[in-house]
């Protein structure tokens, strides 16, 4: 999960990241974060940061979970027909054929894991 991801969905910040950051040591030399704009529009950059690296990772690693976990809501709708194609079904064969036909298969195919 890219770590810009994690920084915007604990707040609001405008950030600039230089290369990967792979340590702390990088978080610190080389994340940072915009406070404001000086008259020209250049951006002026704080001394601190508003979140900690750790904060960071755990975030990341929460949304790599979640992205995880809904692997196979991305796998259903590769499969599932058009919405066209199954409202015709619907609409010639009914709702009941079409949950049976067309919906449960590839929900069967790709359970939800509720662990």
């Amino acid at each position: 999960m890219d770590i810009s991801k994690a920084i915007l969905s604990l707040g609001q910040y405008e950030f600039v990241i230089q290369g990967e950051i792979k340590s702390e040591q990088d978080w610190n030399d080389n994340v940072k974060f915009v406070s404001g704009a000086d008259e020209n529009g250049t951006a002026i950059f704080s001394d601190t940061k508003p979140v900690t690296y750790q904060q960071v990772l755990e975030k990341q690693a929460k949304l790599q979970a979640d992205y995880d976990a809904k692997e196979y809501q991305r796998k259903r709708v590769a499969e599932y027909p058009s919405i066209g194609d199954q409202l015709d079904y619907i609409y010639h064969h009914g709702i009941d054929a079409w949950k049976a036909d067309m919906i449960d298969p590839i929900k069967n195919k790709y359970p939800k894991d509720n662990t």
